[in-house]
């Protein structure tokens, strides 16, 4: 018979209950890692103040496995209405886009909650009393904000600009629109009282409207029209003749990537239409760039010297070879002066944009605050770079034919958020007087340096 020590079934029962321990606390540590796992996680940016429709998107995230529900509730007093909900197929992310409707759902001004409503399927050994995922205070305004337009330019023509001034009180934001365009104001004057700038394109359709939009940071909006009358105006056409030895020239500095076996006229169509359109974008961009505070001086001043030889909105059709190959207006001035002449900025503001610009070669663009701008292209040389505060007069660089140009000169423009208008206006100190610094004085605004001197009134510098 075989006997076993004592030692050895001591040895034993100990293995045993250090199995069971082991066991057992890998058991509750294995539970308590499954409750101490996070539940869902959520992100939603709701805004400080909620109006008529407020939209906005919450993202519902489980830290493990997938979210199995989610709802988005809004609550005030002991009123809770569910917004939107999600009780389809579960998924790791989960993305509800929704708009706040208050009225709709019966809610009045004052304090509000939103709460998200939402639960992973990860197993826990115990749940809890549900409740929210996370709870975003807010503030319900219906009421949209006072909007009165003091003063504005009281006659404009296509191709030309205007000003408007208002007092918007507590508006974040008041934009003029022309049509479909939109063009902000700025802060300036006396609190809530706003000043913009705004630009009829040369080819608007007459009885456009013309209007005011302000809205306060809960997106309630109000519209108010514009006082103006606006007058016909007529532009002039014109026509080029494309000639081989200009196809030579500047359709290969234009168009590098020009397959070999395309005829010239062909890649002068793309840059004269495509590198146009895109130069045209690019001043819509850098017209965002614009100060927020008015850096002009008086009126603008045309290069001494200089004489107009193409005119604004000036309709060109070209030819090539006794036939016509593509119509394009030209949106700016031609001025001719002797070669590579000296360059002045046309009035005080901050270079936004030095360098090539497609069909506008070698060019600078000055802005001038509430976004006006200035455009200076064909440089054969630029004095300047991105950044440089200039005066009015100071040397911005050297006309030249670079870009799409048949000979050496200067093209000039005017922009209003980048929308092209006639520089004629702007060399006018009578003109700046009567509808720019005169809406200003009328809205009770300092005008101070705005307004034209003693020597703009005597004739804009030539």
């Amino acid at each position: 018979m075989l006997v076993v020590p004592r030692r050895s079934r001591t040895k034993f029962w100990v293995l045993l209950v250090l199995v069971l321990v082991v066991a057992l606390l890998a058991s509750v540590s294995y539970l308590i890692w499954r409750q101490s796992v996070p539940g869902v996680r959520v992100t939603a940016s709701v805004p400080r103040f909620v109006g008529q429709k407020t939209p906005l998107t919450v993202v519902v995230e489980a830290a493990r496995g997938r979210v199995a529900t989610a709802s988005v509730r809004m609550v005030q007093g002991g009123k809770s209405i569910a917004i939107t909900r999600h009780d389809g197929a579960a998924m790791p992310r989960l993305e509800l886009p929704l708009t706040l409707e208050p009225t709709a759902a019966g809610f009045r001004e004052g304090g509000a909650t939103v709460e998200v409503w939402a639960r992973d399927d990860f197993w826990r050994p115990w749940r809890g009393q549900e409740r929210a995922a996370a709870t975003f205070p807010t503030t319900i305004d219906l009421t949209p904000p006072p909007l009165e337009v003091a003063a504005a330019t009281p006659y404009i023509l296509p191709g030309g600009a205007g000003l408007v001034v208002v007092r918007a009180g507590d508006a974040v934001r008041a934009d003029a629109r022309v049509g479909s365009l939109t063009f902000p104001t700025f802060p300036m004057g006396p609190q809530g009282t706003r000043v913009g700038f705004f630009a009829l394109p040369y080819d608007i359709p007459s009885g456009t409207s013309l209007s005011v939009t302000a809205a306060d940071e809960a997106g309630n909006a109000v519209t108010r029209g514009i006082p103006a009358e606006m007058l016909p105006r007529r532009f002039r056409r014109d026509t080029i003749e494309v000639s081989d030895a200009f196809l030579n020239a500047k359709v290969p500095e234009l168009l590098p990537q020009r397959p070999p076996n395309q005829p010239l006229v062909e890649g002068f169509l793309v840059i004269n239409r495509d590198q146009r359109k895109f130069a045209e974008e690019e001043k819509r961009r850098v017209a965002l760039k614009t100060a927020d505070k008015p850096l002009w001086e008086g009126a603008f001043v045309q290069p001494r010297n200089t004489k107009v030889f193409s005119n604004f909105a000036e309709a060109r059709t070209y030819r090539y070879q006794g036939r016509e190959i593509d119509t394009q207006v030209h949106v700016g001035f031609d001025l001719a002066s002797t070669k590579q002449a000296v360059v002045p900025a046309a009035n005080k503001g901050v270079v936004v944009y030095a360098g090539p610009l497609t069909i506008y070669g070698n060019t600078v663009i000055v802005d001038h605050g509430l976004g006006l701008q200035t455009l200076y292209g064909h440089l054969s040389s630029v004095a300047v770079k991105l950044g440089d505060a200039v005066a009015k007069g100071q040397e911005l660089g050297r006309s030249g034919a670079t870009g799409l140009a048949l000979g050496d000169h200067l093209h000039y423009e005017v922009l209003v958020h980048g929308v092209s208008v006639t520089p004629i206006e702007w060399w006018d100190a009578k003109w700046i007087r009567d509808r720019v610094s005169g809406p200003l004085k009328a809205a009770g605004i300092d005008v101070g340096s705005l307004e034209p001197s003693g020597e703009d009134r005597a004739g804009r510098s030539r």
